[in-house]
């Protein structure tokens, strides 16, 4: 960046005060997938205020806006999230949820606003050559939003030579950020399993087929998958988080209901651990004399970040906060993130960004979750940077 050139950090900055009200408003009025009807029109009508072409309803609720300078012919797109969750909020700040059971507990409200000061930056600048396109996604959280604007053609309509997302990290301090080349975080896949018996009444066992005792075997042996299937230097996580049963004492069920995920760094690996769920589950229902019915639904694929992305934007976050401010090497984490999808279209790179350790900045999916307003200028200022730096003006 030339001594001349206003950084990223310095002009949005100069704006938090009024994109601090905007990420407060969403954070306010959440909208979960593919509901973000007000999110979506208030994106859109910002875009429009700062000359920026939009389009709006791709994939239902999905904006892209399109900002063009100069005559190069490349094309990078910077990808956020707008979607809230499904969750009650124990926040009582005058910012916190309008709508009962719903919430902004991942940031989502914050992304949304980086994308938008990174749009305003580079829309007053015009410091690039080539092409733009800002990616409003829905329905991050499991529904697949991002695959569903795949679907409903992002990248014939909008074609990018590389994309580009962050989310924040709490606890990582505001001005610093972490990144990886490869693996960034897992893929994600939820499971369903019934298992049927035959009930009866709970002091006669013999003459039942008890899918309890059949459903506590199937538990106990998906933990050897990790263990004794998956490489050592592979990663792989199988969870059973739910066991439903009978609502009697003394009456041994019909069925037993389990579920659970399972998330890990490589495609192969996800279907090598379906593969044993698929068959210790049938064999030992079997075994038993029962059957086992498995529904297996991949919600994401790893997030996989691209060598030279993922160099390109952490050259650019080391140029706004410094080298020893950005971790390079950033372990990866078994959470999942439907950029991923983006990711398997097009080469690009997901960063994280400090949200702090401040009030709030407890864990994300937590009630008492909140984004901090002091990372808009950072999140913000790397998204508009990349763009500069990998379309830079000859």
């Amino acid at each position: 960046m030339s001594p001349s050139t206003t950084s990223p950090i310095d002009s949005i900055r100069a704006w938090l005060p009024e994109l601090t009200t905007w990420r407060r408003d969403f954070h306010a009025h959440p909208e979960t997938g593919f509901e973000e009807h007000r999110t979506a029109g208030l994106v859109a009508e910002r875009l429009e205020a700062m000359g920026i072409e939009v389009h709006r309803g791709i994939s239902r609720t999905g904006v892209v806006g399109t900002l063009r300078a100069g005559r190069g012919n490349r094309a990078i797109g910077l990808r956020a999230d707008m979607d809230a969750l499904d969750m009650p909020e124990a926040n009582t700040f005058a910012h916190a949820s309008t709508v009962p059971g719903k919430m902004h507990g991942c940031g989502h409200d914050g992304h949304t606003t980086m994308l938008l000061a990174a749009a305003r930056h580079l829309a007053a600048t015009r410091n690039f050559d080539g092409t733009v396109h800002f990616i409003f996604q829905p329905a991050e959280e499991g529904q697949g939003g991002a695959r569903a604007m795949i679907e409903d053609g992002l990248f014939e309509r909008f074609p990018c030579d590389a994309v580009y997302g962050l989310h924040n990290r709490p606890g990582m301090p505001v001005g610093q950020f972490g990144i990886c080349a490869g693996p960034m975080m897992a893929g994600a896949a939820f499971f369903d399993l019934v298992i049927h018996g035959r009930g009866g009444h709970g002091a006669r066992p013999e003459s039942t087929i008890d899918p309890v005792v059949i459903g506590a075997q199937i538990v106990s042996a998906f933990q050897t998958i990790v263990a004794r299937n998956i490489a050592p230097n592979d990663t792989a996580v199988v969870t059973t988080t739910g066991f439903s049963a009978g609502t009697a004492y003394n009456v041994i069920p019909e069925k037993v209901a389990l579920r659970g995920t399972v998330r890990a760094f490589r495609v192969e690996t996800m279907r090598l651990a379906e593969s044993r769920m698929r068959a210790l589950a049938t064999n030992i229902a079997t075994g038993f004399g029962a059957t086992a019915e498995l529904d297996f639904r991949e919600i994401t694929v790893p997030v996989v970040n691209s060598a030279e992305q993922t160099a390109l934007i952490a050259d650019a976050a080391a140029a706004l906060v410094g080298a020893p401010h950005v971790d390079r090497n950033r372990i990866p984490a078994m959470g999942s993130e439907d950029f991923s999808y983006m990711l398997a279209e097009r080469p690009g790179a997901y960063i994280l960004v400090g949200n702090g350790d401040g009030q709030g900045s407890c864990e994300v999916h937590n009630p008492g979750y909140d984004f901090n307003d002091a990372a808009i200028p950072y999140g913000g200022g790397v998204l508009a940077a990349v763009v500069e730096k990998e379309l830079a003006t000859r």
